[in-house]
């Protein structure tokens, strides 16, 4: 799951652009995230 860590980096640079472009999709974005965060914190470790 080496890729998942190394795509943190560049989801957080799209999302920091995309919420300077469109300053409403900070809300959605926090949302995934938290949302992404917990199911991965969940089931991350079932799915091995």
């Amino acid at each position: 799951m080496h890729y998942l860590t190394s795509a943190g980096p560049l989801v957080s640079l799209i999302a920091g652009i995309l919420i300077l472009v469109v300053p409403r999709l900070l809300n959605y974005i926090v949302a995934i995230y938290l949302i992404v965060i917990g199911l991965l914190g969940l089931f991350g470790g079932h799915l091995h």
